[in-house]
């Protein structure tokens, strides 16, 4: 994947963008965020799961591994195609510009597409061309968009309920009974295929536009799908479940010295037996999907492709767990031959990892992953010190959307690790320290340096994204279109030549 390049780029999900309605979208916006990474000399654009959030509002767990998120559709868009009219949308419950409310955003957006949709049967013919990418699209992507509009439309069905609480026929319907649920439930079904048709539509424009200012964009994919998700319930072959569609075992971490009781995810685990049955062909779409959408992956929680971490599901921790070996070099030696070549894959390999995990990292060439607060946190020669990288082939980042921001972590290190991370990035002034660190990870051999927009902006602890473990508050940060100042794209781009990642 990494050819002797140095590049580097800001960590930021487009819900983070400005936008006059109430959420970050894919509108004028997006674009002018490209504009800054241009003028400021970066190459990469690193977002997290851009998949229809569920519960939580969390990108990690999505209804759907394909679908796109609504939520981002931009509502100028419709305008420009005659679906809707701007009076239409002076009623959008914007409370704070600086913050995603998603228990107002969510039911507007929804009565917007709902309004967009109702005209849609007659645009789609008036429009040059509309009716035919509508099909085109509907038939290229029906291997998970069939399933994903079902599943959706029966979740509205149940006004809203996890798949495990319908009736019986509808959570393991046979064929027989899903044929007839597509024909009385199309209406809905229509309507779900329509906004996945606008959602990849704006996205194609956004990564064309990027990648025509030579940006690449770096993408998530977590390893596990949610349970209430279109992926689980059309494909509960594929997982551990009984026959009645519950899991038997489910994913999370072991007791460590963050958790006494470990982190009880809760995701069900992939019968990996069934996976390695049929050629891992889910996975294979899987990313191949993902990679027209991309241009790289980054692989969520990688040492679960080696090793899983397998609960007995109605645990209350995850303290009674087991290792489960996975089948990490058959999957990733199918994928790369289906790809016919390298992949371009980076591997989330932080936590406690195992020679195996690393040997299964470096097998297929995958870049690991170096961040920076984690080399300050205390006074140890740790792996994550710049000076302690012994291959290019790593991306470094000040921070993820995992950690706090720069700023507000610096603000809480303990006196002896602030002062040893202030001589090591030769800070002077602690409001300018978060630029520091991001001149620190610029400077290190890694091919790619990462770091999100909180830390270019100095912001504070309320710019974080997640706060792992904590189930409510996150996702939710958005930053100004005033504050991507030109001086700003100027001194990082200084940085970027001074560091030969222009």
């Amino acid at each position: 994947m990494i050819n002797n390049e140095r590049l580097s780029g800001i960590l930021l999900h487009p819900t983070s963008l400005p936008s006059p309605y109430g959420i970050g979208d894919l509108g004028d916006e997006a674009y002018a965020f490209i504009d800054f990474l241009a003028r400021a000399g970066q190459h990469l654009w690193q977002v997290l799961p851009l998949t229809h959030t569920g519960f939580g509002d969390s990108p990690y767990q999505s209804f759907s591994a394909f679908a796109g998120q609504p939520l981002l559709i931009d509502p100028r868009h419709l305008i420009r195609l005659g679906l809707i009219g701007g009076w239409e949308l002076t009623d959008c419950p914007i409370a704070d510009p600086s913050h995603v409310d998603y228990g107002q955003v969510i039911p507007w957006k929804e009565k917007v597409l709902a309004l967009a949709y109702s005209r849609f049967p007659q645009k789609r013919h008036e429009i040059p061309g509309m009716d035919q990418s509508f099909q085109e699209f509907c038939e290229s992507n029906r291997y998970w968009l069939d399933d994903y509009a079902l599943f959706m439309a029966c979740k509205k069905l149940h006004h809203g309920a996890d798949w495990l609480h319908w009736p019986d026929e509808y959570r393991c319907p046979t064929l027989e009974f899903k044929a007839g649920l597509f024909k009385s439930m199309h209406e809905d079904i229509e309507y779900y295929r329509f906004i996945q048709f606008l959602f990849f539509d704006e996205w194609k424009r956004i990564k064309k536009y990027a990648n025509d200012h030579d940006i690449r964009i770096i993408g998530d994919i977590p390893i596990f799908v949610s349970m209430d998700s279109a992926d689980v319930w059309a494909n509960q072959h594929l997982f551990q479940l009984d026959s009645k569609g519950y899991p038997t075992r489910v994913a999370g971490v072991p007791p460590d010295y963050f958790s006494a009781t470990g982190q009880l995810w809760g995701n069900p685990l992939y019968n990996w037996e069934a996976h390695e049955a049929e050629h891992f062909s889910w996975w294979i779409s899987r990313i191949r999907a993902q990679l027209r959408n991309l241009d790289i992956l980054r692989v969520d929680h990688f040492r679960g492709f080696e090793a899983f971490w397998s609960i007995p599901y109605g645990e209350p921790t995850a303290v009674n767990g087991e290792w489960i070996k996975a089948p990490g070099h058959a999957l990733f030696s199918a994928v790369r031959d289906a790809f016919e070549g390298d992949l371009p894959i980076i591997a989330e390999d932080l936590g406690i990892i195992t020679p195996e995990v690393e040997a299964l990292r470096d097998e297929f060439g995958f870049p690991g992953m170096k961040v920076l607060q984690f080399a300050f946190d205390s006074l140890d020669e740790g792996s994550y010190l710049p000076h302690r990288y012994t291959s290019p082939v790593c991306v470094c980042y000040t921070g993820t959307h995992d950690n706090d921001t720069t700023r507000s972590w610096y603000q809480t290190l303990r006196p002896e690790c602030r002062d040893k991370v202030r001589s090591y990035t030769h800070c002077s002034n602690d409001t300018h320290f978060p630029l520091d660190l991001i001149g620190t990870a610029l400077a290190s051999v890694a091919a790619y340096a990462i770091f999100p927009l909180q830390d270019v902006l100095c912001v504070g602890a309320e710019g974080r994204m997640n706060t792992p473990g904590i189930g409510a508050g996150n996702w939710s940060w958005r930053y100004q279109q005033s504050a991507l100042k030109d001086e700003l794209a100027d001194e990082l781009r200084g940085m970027t030549i001074l560091y030969g990642r222009y």
